[in-house]
């Protein structure tokens, strides 16, 4: 066979094959639907479930557990402390990353500054001075180990929120003994009882002395009481708030549980010019918990500790 012919029938081959083939795939075609990419009907935009749970999910992180939310940051040195009184300087910086220096006031203060040392002792509640530049400036007493500093405010124009950093204390660390579950405790002389349960929503802090109520609380901080509740572990921020009612011996809070766990409670007083912190420690089994079950849980789960008065 001649090499002319041979090229043509070659070329003749190719053609048929790929014929075939293009055949075949216009008949997979006919019978594959197309793909649908689900759109939101009002955007277009295949990304905007994804963002909107992201969003939701950011709005459920609790209070103090990030240095920067909504654009602002919590600048604060977090090594080079010692042990002993030490001065804190700090600054609370915004959206466009300069120093904030206008606060809208909360509980009588532009900002309320809680350390405490991450096994829960140590435990202060004050009030920094802000200088013209927003530099804010206050002394605490510290001991080794890592402390967490949380900074809540809210600034004008802007979302109330509760940053939190850790910050580091050089020596030899010596962790506090677990309290267990505990909804008594007395400082100075003065009995504190909580009275409620957090899975209700509300509590109660009751405060008596020698055996007697106390009904001539001093208002502190806008209230008769202030109280702040931190969740074990992580030491989530909790929201509570202070209800209006009398100067004791009862002053009520309202507080939202965001999961179970122990949680930490330092009730603030004043009496006789005086503030004093007691601490309490109790157990939730969270906002989902059904409403006749968590005593019981807590009674179980403390049941050892609570008979022997801790």
């Amino acid at each position: 066979m001649s090499t002319p012919v041979r090229v043509a029938l070659f070329v003749t081959a190719l053609a048929v094959v790929f014929g075939t083939a293009w055949g075949i795939g216009r008949l997979v075609e006919d019978r594959v639907d197309p793909v649908e990419v689900a759109t939101d009907t009002h955007t277009g935009d295949t990304h905007d479930d994804a963002a909107s749970a992201s969003a939701a999910a950011a709005t459920d992180v609790p209070g103090g557990l990030q240095v920067s939310e909504a654009g602002y940051t919590l600048e604060l040195p977090t090594s080079g402390l010692t042990p002993g009184r030490a001065t804190l300087r700090f600054a609370v910086t915004g959206p466009d990353g300069a120093a904030v220096t206008a606060y809208d006031e909360e509980h009588e203060k532009d900002l309320h500054l809680i350390v405490v040392r991450r096994d829960f002792s140590g435990y202060q509640h004050v009030h920094p001075m802000m200088s013209a530049d927003g530099t804010w400036t206050t002394d605490v007493d510290l001991t080794p180990g890592t402390w967490r500093v949380f900074a809540d405010f809210t600034p004008t124009g802007g979302p109330a929120l509760t940053l939190g950093t850790d910050v580091e204390v050089a020596g030899r660390f010596t962790p506090a003994p677990h309290s267990g579950n505990r909804t008594t405790d007395t400082v100075d002389g003065y009995t504190v009882d909580l009275v409620g349960d957090l899975d209700d929503g509300a509590v109660a802090v009751r405060v008596s002395r020698d055996g007697e109520p106390v009904t001539d609380l001093e208002p502190y901080l806008g209230a008769y009481g202030h109280l702040v509740a931190l969740r074990e572990g992580d030491l989530a921020y909790l929201h509570v708030h202070p209800e209006d009612g009398d100067a004791g011996p009862e002053v009520p809070f309202a507080v939202e549980v965001p999961s179970a766990g122990g949680y930490r409670l330092f009730f603030d007083f004043q009496h006789e010019g005086v503030v004093r912190t007691a601490e309490l420690a109790v157990r939730s089994n969270g906002p989902d918990a059904p409403a006749d079950d968590h005593t019981d849980d807590q009674a179980d789960e403390h049941g050892e500790e609570d008979s022997d008065g801790h």
